[in-house]
């Protein structure tokens, strides 16, 4: 690990090093540029106002942009500024991951701190810190302790996205009722009004940018206004009384991060967000283990049976050990159990207060069939829904949590089934308030879930959740979540399953935050028990999105009898790995088509999972990535020639070709369809 620092004085955190000198256009501008020279951050004061922006490769990027707080009383922290100091450091580090799409990340950036000091009365302190990485850019605000500001409101956060032009972007609104769970737009920046991010946008000249955030913490969500002119401000989730932030003094904001790239699939490669968040703070993390599972679940959604008890209930002793005994024969690592817990009996969608977490149903005996689990070499998958009762859950939360540590349940996933601004707060007024799933109130009790299952060695996947912002760096037991439209949609909704290009789409925008327990693998794509619904995806393309579509935690969401007919996709499903040592792009264009291949962490197999859109497509994949000298047998799961989503979804052959990193693989894809391969070193 490498730090330096150049400074006038020692600015606040910052250490004095040798290090790059700090560049000065002019007495009020500051710069820092990337290792690689590829990406320069100029800061600039405009009559005491904060100003930045951002060139790549010697190119405009981010054009002059405001920053600043706007705060409830009191002088804010957006004018009057004079710059009181600033140093320049660098920093180079290769950290180890405990689990993930690489096995290790190189964390190299050059940062310029700018301490910013206003003449009002009382006097502002505010720093602004820049790191410029070669994958892009960080910022964020940091408030140190300082007389006269303790507890303070943020009412506005002025950062703003200056954009060179008005870019075709990707994006899903924001404050809609069903948070993040929506297809994806496709226009340019100036025909929205709001966006979640990451926000995905492309330039005439290809160059691919996402904006989003990394460190989520005691704050509230960003999401994107764009003001018609290709220019987006910050637009902090609110709580119900319209205050943006609650905070105290000493107190750092979550970074914004710009990413960029010369294609999509830089995107994807990039570890930005990671490397903005703090290093791992769990010591012992030998329970952590990634994997895949199956669960009662599918069934649910495809109406054969229900989560409440009665005639139809999934959950009980003699279904959950039928997918037990499923599991450990298959070489499964868990069983997902939904239903299980008492409260699904009442109407609970939004209204969660009557769930309990530690009381089974009496037709699901937990402490058995958790022992039952470990005795066959696999184990329990814990449930909680919330309903959106919150208050409900935080008061059982330790104790559910306990509960499962001492049943030897290992993950837990939890959900959040709410809509809208209506997550029941109780004030100081003893009055009941409604709150965003993405505000600072919700922010910070995700939060505490994660801390509280650490303490219990557990394992978390959210579903409802607050966005991902890169938190699994820091507390690694965060595996996967969900914030977007998943398999269930194919299942039941009535506007229709998800399109071919949507799993197309969400690696390029949801899943530059992190991983999405999508559940894939289901084999049964007409869906009997469902005629009016389907799957639009051929079976090779549900393989493929075992590669392409990545969390640690991977259901093979189908059910056990579908697998038993239908073993030749179902192999693929048992053999490829959730934990990756390396991954790399290939093919990348948003919306249309993406080719990507990783190395499993533990053997030295390669897998390579290819999907398009409704379009058929032709590619050619270069093996070059495979040991050079070494022979491979590629296990090839492809679309047939008359294969296509709409006609002909099960058109599926499996071949098997001897292959080195010289040759060149044609892949051909139907219309909504994929390929999945596995590279094994030839004995």
């Amino acid at each position: 690990m490498r730090f330096s620092t150049s400074s006038g004085a020692l600015a606040l955190g910052a250490l004095l090093l040798a290090g790059p000198a700090l560049a000065q256009d002019s007495p009020a501008a500051h710069t820092v540029t990337s290792p690689g020279d590829i990406h320069t951050v100029t800061f600039t004061l405009r009559d005491g106002a904060p100003f930045y922006r951002v060139d790549r490769l010697g190119a405009p990027l981010i054009l002059d942009s405001r920053l600043g707080l706007v705060l409830k009383d009191g002088p804010s922290m957006d004018a009057d500024f004079t710059v009181a100091d600033s140093s320049t450091r660098s920093f180079d580090e290769t950290w180890t991951t405990v689990w993930g799409e690489s096995d290790s990340i190189r964390n190299n950036y050059n940062e310029l701190r700018v301490q910013l000091r206003s003449d009002t009365q009382p006097p502002r302190t505010l720093d602004i810190v820049f790191r410029a990485f070669d994958d892009g850019v960080g910022l964020r605000y940091e408030v140190p302790e300082q007389e006269g500001l303790g507890a303070f409101e943020i009412m506005d956060e002025l950062t703003e996205f200056a954009m060179t032009g008005d870019h075709m972007a990707w994006w899903i609104g924001a404050y809609q009722d069903n948070r993040y769970e929506y297809l994806t737009n496709h226009t340019p920046v100036s025909e929205f009004e709001t966006a979640i991010t990451p926000l995905t946008m492309e330039t005439d000249d290809g160059v691919a940018i996402a904006i989003h955030e990394a460190a989520l913490l005691n704050y509230s969500s960003m999401t994107l206004r764009s003001t018609g002119n290709a220019t987006l401000e910050a637009d902090l989730i609110p709580w119900s009384d319209g205050v943006r932030v609650k905070t105290a003094a000493p107190m750092v904001t979550p970074w914004r991060t710009i990413q960029a790239s010369d294609g999509p699939g830089g995107l994807i490669e990039s570890d930005l967000v990671l490397n903005l968040n703090e290093p791992n703070k769990i010591e012992d993390t030998s329970w952590i283990e990634p994997g895949k599972y199956v669960g009662i679940w599918w069934e649910m959604h495809l109406g054969t049976s229900s989560w409440s008890i009665g005639e139809t209930h999934g959950a009980t002793t003699e279904n959950t050990k039928r997918y037990i005994d499923f599991a450990a024969e298959h070489g499964f690592s868990g069983v997902l159990v939904e239903g299980w817990n008492k409260g699904w009996e009442q109407g609970w969608v939004g209204t969660g207060d009557h769930f309990s977490f530690t009381d089974p149903y009496p037709d699901f005996d937990l402490e058995y069939l958790a022992k039952y689990a470990v005795e066959k070499g696999t184990r329990l998958i814990g449930h909680h829904e919330t309903g959106g009762g919150i208050e409900n859950y935080e008061r059982q939360m330790a104790d559910a949590y306990a509960l499962y540590n001492d049943l030897g349940v290992r993950a837990v996933k939890t959900g959040y089934v709410a809509f809208g601004p209506n997550l029941q707060r109780t004030g100081a007024d003893g009055q009941k308030h409604g709150e965003w799933h993405h505000g600072q109130w919700m922010v910070e009790h995700y939060q505490r879930s994660v801390e509280e299952a650490a303490k219990h060695q557990v394992m978390v996947n959210i579903h409802e959740p607050i966005k991902d912002t890169g938190i699994r760096r820091t507390w690694p037991n965060l595996m996967t979540r969900e914030g977007a439209r998943g398999q269930e949609y194919n299942a039941w909704n009535e506007e229709g399953s998800n399109p071919p290009d949507h799993t197309v789409i969400v690696p390029f925008t949801r899943m530059l935050g992190g991983p999405f327990d999508y559940t894939p693998g289901i084999v049964e794509l007409l869906l009997p028990a469902r005629p009016n619904n389907r799957i639009q995806a051929t079976l090779a393309r549900e393989l493929a999105h075992y590669v392409t579509i990545y969390s640690p935690l991977q259901m093979a969401a189908d059910l056990p009898e579908n697998y038993e007919a239908h073993p030749e996709p179902f192999a693929f499903i048992k053999a490829v790995p959730a934990d990756w040592a390396e991954t790399r792009v290939l093919h990348a264009e948003i919306g249309d088509y993406l080719t990507m291949v990783r190395k499993d962490r533990d053997s030295e197999d390669w897998y390579l999972g290819s999907t398009t859109d409704e379009h058929g497509r032709l590619l050619k994949a270069p093996l070059a990535f495979l040991t050079p000298g070494v022979t491979y047998t590629a296990q090839i799961y492809r679309d047939s020639a008359d294969a296509d989503w709409e006609s002909n979804p099960y058109g599926f052959i499996v071949e098997e070709k001897t292959v080195t990193s010289a040759d060149v693989l044609d892949l051909r894809l139907a219309p909504g369809g994929g390929q999945a391969i596995r590279f094994t070193p030839a004995e």
